[in-house]
């Protein structure tokens, strides 16, 4: 069998795009290394509740091997066993054999698998809300920048009346917003399994403690606070619900949706050369056409983000299949949907900061997109100033209607240029507001409350809610793609 990691399959997950750091959370170190401390802690906690039998040397020789793990030992002994956490027992029991009587005490499986899941998916989810603040902040700031260029609006993707480009990037800040909300309470919410024993009714640990409740329950909330959490959950069969899972997936299939669209309007953009992604002075778009400035970095966000937003499908199916106090279908599915969905919307946020730290905006291409549309969404005003130089709006309407299909039969029949304004110039009707046209076509006058509804959008609503994690915004990095 070859040794070379290029003979198998990796994961483009983790060997193209994931994050170091997301990588590493999800890699057997921290898994099994998490393991042995919940492992260390329930020894610690019974030790400090009376139970006899494990000593002072027990308990050091475990915390010097919390990482020392030899996967030699742990990968034959499974071979021989078909059980992973009693292979990593007797691996933890060689490197500290005079806890190795008493590892595992009172436990079964998924005092380590749940519970170490639990820290895992916690930790998990707060390198997603690091990250995700600072997509908010850029995106944010790109807003203000912008927050008075006026620009075309679409609806149906038609033509529509104009916004500005600061006020089309508060619609996609808000979104992200409401993620940051329901991941950040998607990540307070996570519990602890705590101490429960195999079909969830501690009874091994009663057993432990002679009948004593209380040393039971002063027991389990020993190792939840050791562990890290304020409260575990109150009861369980051999599992924590799976229902947890959906909600700790729901958020982040709910970002997915959010990127797509977001990546999906920048993608929209560059076509009609409005905006445009970073595009790298050595960066090809395409292998035959040189010309090309593809949107690579925003399609990679939505074919990512498809995949993110399926995977809830997953826990979905998994939660409402479990019977009675468990069954292990749940195993094998859930090792690989809960770290995929993590590790894809890690790689979905650093691109996405990467593209909002780098967009591009083209002023005059806007401009002229404007002045080829604005004439149109501007007979409003015109009927409106010719009333007020005593027109009658009826027959201005008319008169109006007529050179508007004129114009239009201009720009779609011949493939001209929209000569809608110079029709009304020289329209002997439309003489006393000759002079006024100018400023009736100012695109600044089409764009209502947009630059102040920017402002208190950012500081009514962005601004509160980036304030708890002003440090993290602070000692942000440039987003940096290896592909």
């Amino acid at each position: 069998m070859s040794t070379d990691p290029n003979a198998k399959y990796q994961s483009p997950l983790t060997s193209r795009y994931a994050s170091p750091e997301m990588a590493a959370n999800f890699s057997n170190n921290k898994r099994f290394g998490t393991w042995r401390r919940l492992w260390y802690n329930l020894a610690a906690a019974e030790k400090e509740l009376g139970l006899p039998g494990i000593s002072d040397t027990a308990l050091k020789q475990m915390h010097a091997n919390l990482d020392t793990i030899d996967y030699a030992v742990a990968d034959a002994e499974e071979k021989k066993r078909r059980h992973d956490v009693m292979a990593h027992v007797h691996a933890f029991g060689i490197a500290a054999p005079e806890a190795a009587g008493i590892i595992h005490l009172g436990a079964t499986s998924c005092f380590v698998t749940d519970n170490a899941d639990l820290i895992i998916f916690r930790d998990a989810m707060d390198l997603l809300i690091n990250k995700l603040v600072c997509v908010i902040s850029a995106l944010s700031q790109f807003a203000e920048t912008h927050r008075a260029l006026p620009t075309l609006g679409f609806t149906h993707f038609q033509p529509a009346q104009l916004t500005t480009v600061g006020k089309r990037a508060t619609l996609w800040v808000q979104e992200l917003l409401w993620d940051l909300r329901n991941m950040q309470r998607a990540r307070d919410d996570l519990g602890f399994r705590g101490v429960k024993g195999t079909t969830g009714t501690q009874a091994s640990f009663l057993a432990l403690f002679a009948g004593d409740h209380e040393k039971v329950e002063q027991l389990d909330a020993l190792v939840t606070e050791m562990s890290g959490f304020s409260e575990c959950y109150p009861v369980c069969g051999q599992t924590y619900s799976r229902k947890i899972d959906v909600d700790f997936m729901a958020p982040l299939a709910s970002f997915g949706a959010t990127a797509h669209r977001i990546a999906t309007d920048i993608r929209l953009l560059a076509n009609l050369k409005e905006i445009e992604e970073p595009f790298e002075r050595d960066q090809i778009g395409s292998s035959a056409m040189a010309y090309k400035r593809n949107p690579m970095r925003s399609e990679r966000i939505c074919s990512l983000a498809r995949h993110l937003m399926i995977l809830i499908g997953d826990v979905l199916q998994t939660a409402s299949v479990q019977w009675l106090e468990r069954t292990l279908d749940d195993s094998a599915n859930r090792r690989i949907s809960i770290p995929e969905a993590c590790l894809t919307a890690d790689i979905v946020l650093t691109t996405l900061q990467n593209v909002v730290e780098g967009l591009v905006v083209y002023p005059k291409v806007i401009e002229r997109r404007i002045r080829s549309e604005l004439p149109f969404r501007a007979t409003e005003n015109f009927i409106m100033a010719m009333v007020k130089k005593g027109g009658d709006r009826q027959e201005c309407h008319e008169q109006i209607r007529v050179l508007s299909h004129e114009a239009a039969a201009v720009v779609k029949q011949e493939g001209g240029d929209n000569d809608l304004i110079e029709r009304v110039r020289a329209c002997a009707y439309f003489a006393p507001i000759r002079d006024d046209l100018d400023e009736l076509l100012n695109p600044a006058t089409f764009i209502g409350r947009a630059p102040q509804q920017v402002d208190s959008f950012v500081a009514k609503h962005v601004a509160p809610a980036l304030e708890p994690y002003k440090h993290i915004i602070e000692s942000k990095k440039p987003a940096e793609l290896s592909v």
